[in-house]
């Protein structure tokens, strides 16, 4: 298995920069309910879901390919 889709790589990339900053609320959370509440308009702000959304995505894929095994 590729060294990048390692857990061990994974789950902490997840934890540092998905849920970056930690307080008041992650980046995550805030960006979410921006696109819910159709706020998310600026250009920075539909740059930073994606840039904390990605570790979530590399997640989901790994965890998706382990359970194709």
């Amino acid at each position: 298995m590729n060294s990048l889709l390692d857990y061990k790589l994974i789950i902490p990339l997840v934890l540092m920069l998905g849920f970056a900053p930690f307080f008041p609320q992650p980046h995550i959370v805030e960006k979410i309910k921006m696109l819910i509440d159709g706020t998310l308009r600026r250009p920075i702000d539909i740059f930073d879901l994606f840039w904390h959304a990605w570790p979530f995505a590399l997640l989901a894929y790994r965890v998706l390919l382990d359970m194709r095994r």
